[in-house]
């Protein structure tokens, strides 16, 4: 078996760390016993570019356990966690491409030794593995079953390729599930962004200003958290209707031109590029904190904020200080790349557990679709959404793990709801 990871002989301690997780994973840890069972993945060649985490690992395990074929890489150069991969390898014979730290040409080749399994199922964290094979291996999409995405910023582009019709195969976008992004976006990116920041800087969040860029369900968990942690949150957004929503949460609205000359901490989860950049920079405080909580580290302008330095240097773990020309600093955390999967370790396990059990049930869908087991209309090269009885289920499964039952509706609540002719 080929693989590439940074120590193999950390593969225990990996083995400790995904069974802790997989404690905090009930739902997974149920569909994973039918999938045992049932097999619906049987044979199934699974490419996999994905946060190579703990939770990440369980997954991978449900879909071996469902007879798939499974070959990972890492979706990010920053958020592998090297004990995991090595025990996926070791103790699951699962091939497994990633190292923390990889440089961008060992992460490309690792996206490309997943391509040479030749899936016929995706499973992407940024869409890159569907990007790369649509542009240099046009001629595998028709052996492609279909796939499936977890992020805002890979379902962005996805849905242009769709536009574009371009999309070579159906795509589910797990992150538009409710038991994903309302989770996952807003719980989990909201915790772990902040432990992310505390971890790398050691700074006390109460009494500063921290500037959120973005308040879609991402920004809305950082936003909270900040304030839960006593920090002075102010949002900026380009849309109206969420910038309403901001104000009336109660946090200040204002536009980054001059946000980013009264904010300490920046925090930017939009999806977009060159959210934070040269303009800004030169108005920030000397200390201004800046880190990136979207999939891709273009949100802030790198490379402008460089060209504004006279000198830079490291000065802690996922810190490094910029020295303006003005003689102010500014300190970028794990150089822009996702703060709470490079120096924390991304979601907590409980909210992956809704988000991978949505990756595992969408990609049986997938596949039961195409073999005919399941009636639906047959899937075009669209992005799709959950299904809602998928969705339903997994919130369903949720609540019975946490002991938490609800109301069901009568027959006469049934018939109320369901008819016209009932009025005042």
């Amino acid at each position: 078996m080929k693989y590439h990871v940074k120590d193999i002989r950390q593969a225990e301690e990996g083995k400790r760390r995904i069974e802790w997780a997989e404690r905090e994973m009930p739902v997974l840890r149920l569909i994973r016993r039918r999938f045992l069972k049932e097999k619906p993945l049987r044979g199934v060649r699974a490419g996999c570019c994905l946060h190579v985490t703990t939770e990440t690992a369980n997954l991978m395990i449900t879909l071996k356990a469902g007879g798939a074929q499974v070959t990972l890489c890492a979706s990010n150069p920053l958020s592998t966690q090297d004990d995991v991969a090595a025990s996926l390898v070791r103790h699951h014979g699962i091939p497994v491409f990633a190292i923390k730290g990889e440089d961008n040409k060992t992460y490309y080749d690792h996206i490309q030794s997943v391509i040479a399994a030749r899936p016929q199922l995706t499973m992407d964290d940024g869409a890159d593995v569907v990007g790369i094979l649509h542009k240099e291996y046009p001629d595998r999409l028709p052996e492609i079953i279909g796939g499936t995405e977890e992020t805002t910023t890979g379902v962005i582009r996805l849905r242009a390729m769709e536009s574009d019709g371009v999309l070579g195969y159906p795509i589910i976008s797990v992150n538009d599930a409710d038991t994903k992004h309302l989770f996952d976006n807003r719980y989990g990116t909201g915790q772990s962004t902040i432990d992310g920041i505390i971890r790398a800087t050691n700074v006390l969040l109460a009494g500063k200003n921290v500037v959120v860029a973005g308040y879609g369900w991402c920004g809305r968990g950082v936003a909270n958290r900040a304030k839960g942690m006593g920090a002075h949150v102010i949002v900026t957004e380009i849309d109206p209707t969420r910038a309403l929503e901001a104000a009336m949460d109660g946090f200040q609205v204002m536009a980054m031109a001059r946000a980013s000359s009264v904010g300490d901490i920046f925090v930017t989860v939009t999806g977009d590029t060159s959210v934070l950049r040269r303009e800004h920079f030169l108005k920030m405080k000397d200390g201004a904190i800046v880190c990136n909580s979207g999939h891709f580290n273009v949100e802030i302008d790198i490379p402008a904020l460089k060209s504004l330095s006279k000198s830079t240097r490291e000065v802690r773990n996922f810190v490094r200080e910029y020295v303006l020309r003005s003689g102010r600093r500014v300190h970028l955390l794990a150089d822009g790349r996702l703060v709470n999967l490079s120096a924390a370790e991304g979601h907590p396990a409980s909210v992956m557990d809704m988000s991978f059990a949505n990756q595992s049930l969408s990609a049986e869908y997938v596949v039961k679709s195409r073999s005919g087991k399941i009636r639906t209309e047959p899937l075009q090269r669209k992005v799709y959404p959950v299904p809602k009885d998928i969705d339903r289920e997994i919130a369903r499964l949720k609540l019975q793990s946490m002991g938490v039952s609800i109301d069901k509706l009568t027959p006469e609540q049934e018939k109320y709801l369901s008819s016209w002719q009932e009025g005042t």
